[in-house]
Parts: structure tokens; sequence; C-alpha cells
């Protein structure tokens, strides 16, 4: 008797929690909004009420290890990369790393790559797969790192070039107010967020160490690998052989950053439709191929089990590639 009594009860309460968990759950994500809202409001209003105090930032320990980092990871090295240190794109691999800001060396991270590639390949030839697609996933395993590292070093120079044209304004401002260059450098180290502090406080504490300003630009200049930063380079460098309104100079450059971005800005959106064909064009085989083996499995497994499928499905991909390529080459327009 309690026995059936209990069902009703039990569905009622099913009922109840079908009803109360979707209302509680959308109070706490409201709440969540507005404390993420007004906490991000009240962190400017503080940095605007410090900055117009005239307090200076307390230095983010994040900021200083990836400073100090530079070249220190350099030091201990094992013997594979003492002897991997002697190749000609191990230099270009560590340019790489730094505009990521990612905090290896070049030596260790084909170390490890590479390790991880060896291991995977023949661990997957003991279990007795075929040797070609073992080494198509050790392939995989070792490029996929360096597609991570691109994506990361665009997203991030791309952050620093949108920061430009307010960091050339504090600057600017700096200088018509009578601070030094350097002292402008320390303002933007102090008041701007990363990345862009983090290239121009490597250039205030080298000029600190005793570096040249114009040495500790260059090396800002080769270290970022940004037309922006070059024209501003060059400009500082210029003025301070032939003297000169270095704020002036600063304001013209930051109108033309502007206008850049705002035509690279219009260019993206005019070809938004032939990138976005491109990934339909790359992605719609692929669906296709898989929808086929799921509902006919016979009429797909040819490309699997057959060697000339196996070699027809490998020069699809191959061109499915090389066709995404030539989509972003075409679409990937220099401003």
């Amino acid at each position: 008797m309690m026995h059936t009594t209990f069902i009703p009860i039990l569905a009622q309460s099913n009922e109840l929690f079908v009803y109360i968990l979707p209302l509680v759950g959308s109070v706490l994500l409201s709440y969540g909004i507005f404390q993420a809202v007004s906490d991000s409001r009240s962190s400017t209003r503080k940095k605007m009420q410090s900055r117009l105090r005239g307090e200076k930032k307390s230095q983010d320990p994040k900021l200083e290890a990836s400073i100090l980092r530079r070249g220190a990871l350099r030091d201990t090295k094992t013997i594979a990369e003492e002897l991997l240190g002697k190749l000609s794109v191990v230099p270009k691999l560590q340019s790489l790393l730094d505009q990521a800001d990612v905090s290896w060396s070049a030596a260790q991270t084909l170390v490890n790559i590479g390790g991880g590639s060896l291991l995977l390949a023949i661990g997957l030839v003991m279990l007795q797969f075929n040797p070609a697609v073992a080494l198509g996933c050790a392939g995989a395993v070792f490029a996929l790192p360096f597609f991570w590292l691109n994506f990361r070093r665009g997203r991030r120079l791309a952050k620093l070039t949108a920061q430009l044209p307010d960091v050339f304004e504090l600057m600017s401002q700096a200088l018509r107010a009578g601070h030094s260059l350097p002292s402008a450098i320390q303002l933007v180290y102090e008041q701007m967020p990363p990345p862009v502090a983090t290239e121009f406080a490597q250039v205030y504490h080298e000029q600190n160490l005793g570096m040249k300003m114009e040495d500790a630009l260059q090396a800002m200049s080769r270290r970022v690998d940004s037309l922006d930063i070059k024209f501003f380079v060059t400009a500082v460098m210029i003025q301070r052989q032939t003297g000169g309104d270095l704020a002036e100079i600063l304001d013209n450059i930051t109108g033309v950053i502007r206008e850049r971005i705002e035509l690279a800005g219009l260019i993206k959106g005019l070809t938004a439709e032939g990138r976005l064909s491109g990934w339909v064009l790359f992605a719609l085989p692929s669906l296709i191929f898989v929808a086929t083996l799921y509902l006919n499995p016979d009429y797909a497994n040819v490309l699997l089990e057959d060697p000339i499928g196996q070699i027809m499905l490998s020069v699809a991909a191959g061109m499915q590639l090389m066709g995404i390529a030539m989509i972003r080459w075409i679409v990937n327009i220099e401003v």
C-alpha cells in the first residue's frame, strides 16, 4: 500500500523538479552575468581613478615572467637540444615561439614534438597498424602544434596591432606633457595591458640596463615583426638623428594605423563570403563520406579497404587541403 502511494508522490516531485530546475538555472545565470558586468565596470572605474590619482600600476607577475623567461630557457640544454640548436630552422622557430608568447625554447620544442611523434609511430606499429597510417598519425601530431603556434601568433599580433593607436596616442600626449621617450615607454608599460605592455616593458628594461634606445627599439622591431612597429622604430631613429617633433610624428602614425585597421576590417567583411565558401567546400565532402559510411557501409568501405580506394581517398584529401589553402591565399589580402 505504501509502495503504491509513494509512486504518485515521486511523480509529482519529478514534475516539480522539471519546472523548478530551469527557473533556478536561469536565475543563477542572470546573477552570474550581472556579477561579471558589475565587476568589469568596477575594475574599469578603479583603473580610471588610479590613473587620475597618478598611481602606478602594480607589476603583473605574468608580465614579469614573460619578460624574464625570454632567453632564460636557452641556458640549460640537453645533448639533443644542443644538436638541434645548430639547425638553421631553430632561429625561425624561436622567433615564432616568442611572437606567440610561448615559454618554450625552439630546441626543446623540436625534441618534445619529435619524440612524441616518434613514440606514437612506434606504438601504432607495435599495435599492428598499417605503417602508412602510423606515419600519417605521427606527421599529424608533429604538424598540429605548429599550426596552433601560428594561430596563436596571428591572434597575438592582431591584438597588439589593435592596441598600437592607443599606445602611440598615449606616448604623444606624454611627450607633449614634457616626458622623455624612455618615460613615455614606461607609461606604456605601466598603463597598457599585454601584449603591447610586454614588448614595451622589455624595451624599457633593456635601455635601463645600458642598451642604447635605438638598439632596444630595433630588437623589438625584429621580435614583433609588425609593419606598424617598424614605422614607429624608423620614425624614432630618424627623429633622434635629425630632430623634429616626435609627438606630431606619432600622431601621423596613429592616423595611418587607424585607417589601415579600418580598411582591413572592410576587406575582411567583403571577403567573408569567399572564406565561408571555402570552409563549406572543404567540409562538405567529408560530411558526405561520413554519412555514406553510416547509411551504406558496403558502398563507402571500398575507399577504406581497397588499395586503389585508399589511394583515391589520399589524393582527394590532399586536393582538399590544396583547395582550402588556395582559397585562403586568394582572400588573404595584405593591407
